[in-house]
């Protein structure tokens, strides 16, 4: 069981970043949750409000305090999604994460893409874990923008495989943005810790198209999972060409 050792925070880190990410993630469900209740705004936009926060603050979690880090500030935030889908409909954050398109199995597409999240993160950490934080971000950045996009702007739709009977769609608008996004999520990390211009800009343009291409195809609900691994691997084999 040697490769779980990697994933176990140490009681130390654990004992101040638990109220920490406690903190940060309970102040983004109820901006999400009044957003959604107090004032309108649609889910597909609160979910991803939601979904860019989360994700973003775990890459910067994973470059400055590393994979335990992630595992506690994770751990955190899948408590407060469970604690939602226990309080159910009427609940502002449930709300604002429970598509009404995929009534009548709203929980079902909550619970999914938390438990896909946390695989792709196992996978992506086991197999490519110098760059499982690009997975991060061009699932959060790029997913993020992906479907406000494609709900606002796409006009060339397609049907993609779903569970419990869901109908879903995906756009080549949507499409474009979440490579979009994915890179440019990709280059702002890689830039940050020192990475050299030319290396930066193969290995987020290899991660961003990776990432779109997989989103555009994944079944409804999946894509959590296999963007984050995409990304991961494009980006690990980018680098790998240039070394």
């Amino acid at each position: 069981m040697t490769w779980i050792a990697p994933f176990l925070p140490t009681p130390a880190l654990a004992l101040w970043l638990i109220p920490v990410s406690a903190v940060y993630a309970g102040a983004v469900a109820w901006t999400t949750g009044y957003l959604r209740v107090g004032r309108g705004v649609r889910t597909p936009y609160t979910r991803k409000l939601f979904h860019f926060a989360i994700f973003t603050a775990a890459g910067a979690i994973h470059l400055t305090l590393g994979l335990p880090g992630v595992v506690v500030f994770g751990s955190v935030t899948s408590a407060l999604v469970l604690y939602a889908v226990w309080r159910a409909d009427g609940f502002p954050f449930y709300e604002a994460l429970a598509r009404p398109s995929d009534a009548p199995r709203r929980t079902l597409f909550i619970l999914v893409p938390l438990a896909t999240t946390a695989a792709g993160g196992v996978v992506s950490n086991l197999f490519f874990p110098a760059h499982a934080f690009v997975g991060y971000l061009v699932c959060g950045w790029g997913d993020a923008v992906g479907e406000p996009v494609g709900t606002r702007w796409g006009r060339h739709r397609y049907r993609v495989p779903s569970m419990g009977g869901v109908p879903s769609t995906r756009s080549l608008e949507g499409s474009a943005a979440v490579f979009t996004a994915g890179t440019l999520a990709t280059a702002c990390a890689l830039a940050l810790i020192g990475t050299p211009l030319g290396e930066l800009a193969v290995v987020a343009l290899a991660a961003g198209a990776a990432g779109a291409a997989v989103e555009a195809i994944s079944t409804h609900g999946l894509d959590n999972f296999t963007v984050q691994v995409a990304a991961s691997a494009a980006a690990y084999y980018a680098a790998s060409l240039l070394t």
